[in-house]
This record gives structure tokens, C-alpha cells and sequence, in this order.
């Protein structure tokens, strides 16, 4: 009888050494070179481009022209008459709605997460997607909002927007005697 379960003991530890938790043990052996493929297969945190951080409203002008700078431009009535557009400015921290003619004039979302495919970066919020997409390398970047409706008072949202760095290759048209 002590043979028995002396046997039956021996193969129950030999069945336990074959288990899956065994195979681990061996994955965890690896060659550096194979660690180091793990590693770079892991999603790296991507950042916000910086050209986020001074976008611009801008408009379509001319949408029979071929060139992007004649094609889109500065909208004149948001920028000179009614002075009501809206600037956008996108950190890792917050996105910022600012009136174009009075820089005090904001509104500010803290709470929000971003994902980026390719040409598209989508930012959520509990009550709204932002989805912003490069459509043309000038840059020009379409924005539509997803979710409950965004009504902000004197700041009215583009549907296009470039950087402030780009702006000057834009068609612009003179406010003449508009304080805009």
C-alpha cells in the first residue's frame, strides 16, 4: 500500500512538471533578441502634434481652384464683420475654443482622451468626439464634432482649420476698415 501511494505520488508530480504552468517558465527564458521584439511590439503613448496647439478657422474660397492656398482661405465675415469665430487650440492637457477677436473670450475641456489613425485624430469627451483629419499636407485639417451638440457663445466652429504658422500662404482677403 506504501508503494502505492508512494507511485501514485511520483506520477502526480510528474504530471504537475508537464503542466501549462511549466510552458510559461520557458517563455520567460527567452533570448535577448526575442525580448527585445516583445518590447517594441508594445504600443508607444503617441503625442499630440505640436501644430495642434495654433490652429486657425479658414474656409473654403474657391472650390473649383486646384491650388489649396487659393481654394481655401480667411473667412471675411467671421474674422471682420461679425468677429465670431472660434480658434483651436489642442494640448495634451486641454482643448481650447478662443474667439479670434478677443483672446479673454474661451472655452476650455480638460476632461478628454485622443487616439490617432493615420491622418485622423479623434478626440473624446464625455459628452463629444472631435474627430480632426488632415486632408490636404498644406495642412488643412477638417474638424466634425460627434455627440451632443457644442453652442458656445461668439465663438462659432469652422469646419476647416490650418496653423498659424501655415495661415500666411492662405488666400487672405483685407477687412478694410473692420477692426478684425
Amino acid at each position: 500500500m506504501k508503494n502505492l501511494i508512494i507511485s501514485l505520488s511520483m506520477v502526480t508530480a510528474l504530471l504537475a512538471s508537464c503542466s501549462p504552468s511549466s510552458d510559461k517558465k520557458t517563455e520567460t527564458n527567452t533570448s535577448p533578441d526575442t525580448q527585445k521584439e516583445v518590447a517594441s511590439s508594445q504600443p508607444e503613448p503617441v503625442e499630440i502634434p505640436a501644430d495642434f496647439s495654433t490652429l486657425v478657422p479658414i474656409d473654403v474660397l474657391n472650390s473649383k481652384s486646384p491650388n489649396v492656398h487659393d481654394k481655401y482661405g480667411i473667412e471675411f465675415s467671421g474674422n471682420c464683420y461679425s468677429c465670431d469665430l472660434a480658434s483651436l487650440s489642442i494640448t495634451k492637457k486641454q482643448i481650447r475654443w478662443t474667439n479670434v477677436c478677443d483672446e479673454k473670450d474661451t472655452f476650455e475641456i480638460d476632461d478628454f482622451s485622443y487616439t490617432i489613425e493615420e491622418n485622423k485624430t479623434i478626440f473624446k469627451t464625455p459628452e463629444r468626439t472631435y474627430i480632426l483629419t488632415q486632408i490636404d499636407k498644406a495642412p488643412v485639417y477638417e474638424l466634425v464634432i460627434e455627440g451632443k451638440k457644442l453652442e458656445l457663445k461668439n465663438k462659432r466652429i469652422s469646419k476647416y482649420f490650418t496653423t498659424k504658422k501655415a495661415l500666411p500662404l492662405f488666400t487672405e482677403h483685407d477687412c478694410g476698415d473692420f477692426e478684425g
